[in-house]
């Protein structure tokens, strides 16, 4: 009885991807969030919406929906479960290693973006950033709104 091949690395990071795309986390609203800001990526029809609670500055909870391709989506999923609990700071320190693995296909996988290490392919298509850093992008606009202390509706567009 031969063993069976190990799956290929792409192969498991599709399956993650599609699993955070069809079962997304941090859906749940948040009851009254200090901030909401939204974000649309015009090339692909992307949509992200963001509650979010700050207590000083760090992140304390947030809640992410919206609609569109896999990728968008599942980075969504998966930079909601990064960020929550950490503090501004390091929160941009995530977005930048994140930024730059998606454009610089040749650069090291930092060892802390946990599951959007599965996105580092996303780097080979240039049209696909994007739609991979929209959350982020959504992201960013409201920790600006915070900072502001302005929690209305800000819309980022991409």
């Amino acid at each position: 009885m031969s063993a069976q091949p190990e799956p290929l690395l792409d192969e498991l990071y599709r399956e993650l991807i599609l699993d955070h795309y069809k079962h997304p986390h941090h859906r749940e609203p948040l009851g009254d969030p200090d901030v909401v800001a939204e974000g649309y990526n015009p090339v692909c029809g992307d949509e992200v919406a963001m509650q979010l609670d700050f207590e000083g500055d760090t992140l304390a909870g947030l809640a992410i929906s919206g609609r569109g391709c896999s990728i968008s989506q599942a980075s969504g999923s998966m930079m909601s479960d990064l960020v929550e609990g950490k503090n501004i700071g390091e929160i941009r320190r995530l977005a930048a290693e994140f930024n730059h693995m998606l454009t610089d296909a040749d650069a090291p996988v930092p060892e802390d973006l946990g599951d959007l290490e599965a996105l580092q392919g996303v780097a080979r298509f240039a049209v696909r950033v994007k739609c991979a850093t929209l959350a982020w992008h959504t992201l960013e606009d409201g920790i600006r709104q915070h900072e502001r202390g302005n929690g209305a509706v800000q819309h980022e567009e991409m």
